[in-house]
């Protein structure tokens, strides 16, 4: 942005031919960085991302009908985000309150609609006629695909999902938003498990691109595609993962924190670990923070999932940062008080602010404090989460590196102008990837690099094919 400024103040002085040739001059550099290649290849990325949707979807007709099964404030933006893209939904829970919630939910984003100039009156009045709460299964023999939203508990989830295979059709899918929990063991419910897939919206629901559709061992294609249909058609980014605990975002979310965990531990001050990966790497929040805004207990919860599923890398050895936090019942956000303090602003929007009482509590922990550099912090922070990213690749949960670093970008929020872990990866090298992770590799089984990304660096070999460097405006491409 500083150079389009200076651009301009320097090109007001001339013609427009010598404007031009200074714009050109400016312009040049910028196209050979290593941001603009990673910005290019966001863009090719998703575009491949979507055609891959789109020729999965071919033959497929867009449900007419969907359910959702859980009227929380996920299931509100579900039923919201499916009503304004034109599918009609069922948004059925077991009380009123709930439902009253997830309505509440749906009209306050439609309000925001209203309040913004984009829909009047007469367009709020009709998209939120065509979400109908309800107690009972009224309706779900008409529907074609359904989505449970219910408590993230596995017990809860198996006997909602069966209970409501019994009410739809034989080829009604069913899908369910689970976070964590693999869906073959969900899937073991079900007297049609063909029918069952896995489809992890992101919160806020309205805001997120990603929904991971994922793949459990007996899902059909057909019952894919029909879901992937449904996301599309929602404006969604739907990308295709296979099974395991966490899929494929959370898994590699929680190593990230677990390196954040471990930082504490030895002495580092969450402080500067949030402003280091917000302003140094360029994260929108830092791991402190994006702990607050997912819960502290959910993130309790989900790191006992992850540490059952993956117990030789995520077990822990030790109480954690997130264990203090959650047995004084710091949550987050939705409580306002984690590691930071929150008060709404003068819009109802939480402002975070520091709290000396938090310090006490990771005492209990932690190390005493000592400084870390801004290098190790980095390195520390996206070691275990670019390991588990190769290893996801290695192990076919996600089937390319352009669909990882899409589901990392719309998913996490990773730095675009990175482009993603594995043009990050390329853009560092694999063998001076290899260099610096070896120095981390006596902090346990997550700092271990995966034995393909070694033969990378091995060879020098990147994960994306080579791309010919651009050549100047009105260069001649010789034969």
């Amino acid at each position: 942005p500083m150079t389009a400024v200076k651009t301009i103040e320097a090109a007001a002085r001339f013609g427009r031919e010598e404007a031009l040739n200074l714009e050109n001059k400016s312009f040049v550099p910028l196209a050979h960085t290593n941001e603009a290649r990673a910005l290019v290849g966001i863009f090719l990325n998703d575009q491949y991302v979507k055609g891959k949707a789109k020729k999965l979807t071919k033959d497929i007709e867009t449900p007419k009908q969907a359910a959702v099964l859980g009227a929380g404030i996920m299931g509100g933006g579900i039923a919201y985000q499916s009503a304004w893209k034109g599918v009609p939904v069922i948004m059925k829970d077991i009380s009123d309150k709930s439902l009253n919630l997830g309505m509440t939910e749906a009209a306050k984003l439609l309000n925001k609609q209203l309040e913004r100039g984009k829909i009047d009156g007469l367009k709020l009045a009709g998209v939120i006629s065509t979400i109908h709460p309800t107690l009972d299964y009224a309706g779900f023999d008409r529907v074609d695909v359904v989505v449970e939203a219910v408590v993230e508990n596995p017990k809860v989830k198996k006997a909602v999902l069966a209970e409501t295979e019994q009410k739809v059709r034989p080829e009604t899918v069913l899908a369910s938003n689970t976070s964590t929990i693999p869906i073959g063991e969900l899937a073991s419910a079900l007297e049609r498990p063909e029918n069952f897939c896995g489809m992890h919206f992101f919160n806020p629901v309205h805001r997120m691109p990603l929904v991971e559709i994922i793949r459990g061992e007996k899902s059909s294609d057909e019952t894919i595609a029909k879901v992937v249909a449904w996301a599309s058609k929602m404006g969604k980014t739907p990308i295709v993962v296979n099974d395991c605990p966490g899929f494929f975002v959370n898994r590699v979310l929680f190593p990230y924190f677990a390196g954040f965990s471990q930082l504490l531990r030895d002495g580092a001050d969450f402080r500067k670990v949030d402003k280091v990966m917000e302003k140094q790497f360029g994260w929108p929040m830092g791991p402190a923070y994006l702990l607050d805004v997912v819960g502290i207990d959910t993130a309790h919860h989900a790191q006992a999932v992850m540490a059952a599923g993956f117990p030789q890398r995520m077990q822990k050895e030790y109480r954690d940062a997130i264990d203090a936090l959650f047995d004084a019942s710091r949550f987050g956000q939705k409580n306002g008080l984690g590691f930071w303090r929150y008060k709404e602003d003068s819009k109802g929007k939480p402002k975070k602010e520091e709290d000396a009482a938090v310090d006490d509590l990771l005492a209990s922990v932690s190390q005493p404090k000592r400084d870390f550099s801004d290098d190790e912090i980095i390195a520390r922070m996206m070691i275990p989460m670019i390991n588990e990213v190769v290893r996801c690749l290695e192990e076919g949960i996600i089937a390319s590196p352009a669909e990882a670093d899409m589901a990392l970008v719309y998913g996490l929020g990773f730095p675009p102008f990175h482009g993603g872990a594995f043009r990050w990866l390329d853009t560092q090298g694999s063998a001076k990837y290899l260099d610096m992770a070896q120095q981390y590799q006596h902090l346990g089984p997550l700092y271990e690099v995966p034995e393909g990304l070694r033969n990378k660096a091995r060879h020098n070999e990147p994960y994306y094919p080579p791309v010919e460097p651009a050549r100047p405006v009105g260069s001649l491409k010789t034969a």
